[in-house]
């Protein structure tokens, strides 16, 4: 099985964006995968401090028990249950069959280019 990659990007063209997703799925072998955001507010409005801090820790451990991820961050299971919600519909983290969650991605990197308008 190929270890999974994401590449989160800010990218105000999304129709740029988009074509390059596309030009990355139509490639012989695996290119890894793509999150947009169109602008900093939107990715830093999703992803915050403690949604990071959840993906961290579910990162290479494989399916867990959603106590125990709040465990493991030291939070309510309310609140991380909520951001998991938030995480597995940007598709950073996945929901399990059996209730768990896990981070399918062995390598995330954040492209991210800003400057002055």
């Amino acid at each position: 099985m190929t270890q999974r990659t994401l590449t989160i990007t800010l990218q105000p063209d999304w129709q740029s964006a988009l074509r390059a997703a596309a030009q990355l799925a139509n490639a012989d072998s695996y290119q890894g995968e793509v999150l947009n955001f169109e602008t900093p507010a939107q990715f830093f409005g999703q992803l915050t401090e403690k949604r990071w801090a959840l993906v961290r820790s579910a990162q290479g451990q494989g399916e867990l028990a959603l106590r125990e991820l709040a465990r493991r961050v030291g939070r309510d299971v309310k609140r991380v249950h909520d951001d998991v919600a938030v995480l597995a519909n940007l598709g950073l983290l996945e929901r399990t069959a059996s209730g768990g969650v896990l981070c399918p991605f062995s390598s995330m990197h954040i492209d991210m280019y800003l400057k002055a308008a």
